[in-house]
């Protein structure tokens, strides 16, 4: 394996030679480079004169331990991908050092295969965390192809940008955000633009299930393993199997479950239900959740160990209220699609309409702004969605002056029209027959506004 032309190179610390030898022999068999250190004290040395892409090192070792090494390393370089070895009896100190940042552990005597897809896991965090600050230092902001995800703003830019780079590795995503804010589209996203893309997309709501069928939806189960069960049944993660699946609201999901969730993410392999056959599945793990699952941990409702598994990249989906200047763009599009399935003619949406959206809270985040637009488009009088078609909380509510999002300053409504129209005509490069389309108004509205806003383009 190569990094941008260069040989990955990984730390192994260990007190034990024959350990360090048989380690560094391996990986250099998978195509990486290896250095070796004896002690923790050695290590934090080499780390601070070398450039290592990940550092797998031992809990239990003579002058230097490994937690004091960890820490000292986090400290020099705390982007630094650090795996801890433990024995069983170490264990509470390995998930100890993940809370304060290292990226995963595992248990002695060491599984090989479960080595592997660890330290591939952390070298293709490494590098989501390298381009990123690149992505700082050269302020570039790169989006997914084809993205279908609506959004200008300044935090969907930040969003879209990070997507584009943990989408091809492997990294375990946690998607964070409110109910309605679009986790699920995120997790599309992701899937879409990632290696697996040709594999399936698997989604399973946790909280829609019951725990013993949400048992049965996950890990499938054998004939007769239960009242109901006349055949043998796949579950999702092994539908998923070359592909990804999508664990929605994870949050929900009881300690027991966790346990067994747990057990996949580690061993990567399964039970059926009422079965003994162990099953090996190759799935990438999305999971999205409304909750705090930092403060669900501290009040022992969520596994601590089952988070840091999770938590390799956290993606968060900002709310509504927080990218107002997005509003006027999903507003067309939903127009365009609400009115086309409806077999209804919007010709434009009224300035006060407008102003009333852009205005309200929206505590159900995209999805009450989708359904308020449905509900529009269908209630609507004439070929005008007017705010007479709107909710009476949205319609009554006080206006005192439109700001469209903070991070750009207050806006006009007529400005966000404006700046609209501009977007739409520059997607579809001064096509304006496309872009009345997609903006739900005809080509002779689209050329009045043109004229009113003196917006004078040469095609």
């Amino acid at each position: 394996m190569t990094k941008e032309g260069r040989q990955v190179t990984i730390l192994v610390v260990d007190d034990e030679q024959v350990h360090r030898y048989m380690l560094c022999s391996m990986f250099r068999e998978w195509g990486w480079k290896c250095v070796e250190a004896d002690d923790g004290r050695t290590a934090v040395a080499a780390v601070e004169n070398v450039d290592f892409d990940a550092v797998l090192m031992d809990v239990r070792m003579a002058r230097m331990n490994g937690m004091e090494a960890f820490a000292r390393i986090h400290v020099l370089k705390p982007a630094l991908p650090v795996v801890i070895m433990t024995a069983y009896s170490s264990v509470d100190d390995a998930v100890e050092a993940m809370k304060h940042g290292a990226h995963d552990y595992l248990t002695k005597p060491l599984d090989f295969d479960r080595l592997r897809l660890t330290l591939t896991r952390a070298l293709d965090h490494h590098q989501v965390e390298e381009k990123r600050q690149q992505l700082q230092v050269a302020d570039q902001k790169p989006q997914p192809a084809n993205s279908s995800i609506i959004g200008s703003s300044a935090p969907m830019e930040e969003l879209l940008e990070m997507i584009s780079y943990v989408a091809a590795t492997e990294a375990t995503v946690l998607i964070t955000g409110e109910s309605g804010t679009g986790k699920e589209l995120v997790a599309a996203e992701l899937h879409k633009n990632s290696d697996r893309h040709d594999g399936p997309f698997i989604k399973v709501n946790c909280a829609a299930l019951a725990e013993t069928l949400l048992e049965s939806e996950l890990f499938g189960h054998e004939k007769g393993a239960f009242t109901g069960a006349d055949r043998r049944r796949e579950g999702k993660f092994v539908q998923a199997h070359g592909g990804t699946l999508f664990l929605d609201e994870i949050g929900e999901t009881t300690p027991a479950m966790q346990v067994k969730m747990l057990r996949v993410l580690q061993e990567h392999e399964l039970q059926r239900v009422g079965g003994e056959e162990t099953i090996k599945v190759d799935v990438r793990i999305l999971a999205a959740t409304n909750r705090d699952l930092a403060t669900e941990v501290k009040a022992g409702n969520f596994r601590e160990d089952l988070y840091y598994r999770l938590n390799v990249v956290t993606l968060s989906v900002p709310p509504l209220r927080e990218r107002r200047e997005d509003i006027p763009l999903l507003v067309a599009h939903f127009v365009r699609k609400f009115a086309e399935k409806n077999r209804r003619t919007v010709e434009t949406v009224t300035a006060r309409c407008l102003e009333l959206l852009v205005s309200y809270g929206w505590p159900g985040n995209v999805r009450e702004l989708e359904n308020v637009i449905e509900r529009g488009v269908i209630l609507m009088r004439g070929d005008q969605l007017s705010e007479k078609s709107l909710p009476l909380p949205i319609q009554k509510q006080e206006v005192p002056g439109t700001e469209i999002g903070t991070s750009g300053g207050p806006a006009s409504l007529q400005e966000a029209e404006r700046l609209l129209i501009l977007q739409t005509l520059e997607e579809t490069g001064g096509n304006k027959s496309e872009a009345a389309r997609r903006l739900g108004i005809t080509r002779k509205t689209l050329q009045n506004k043109l004229q009113r806003y003196d917006l004078n383009f040469k095609f």
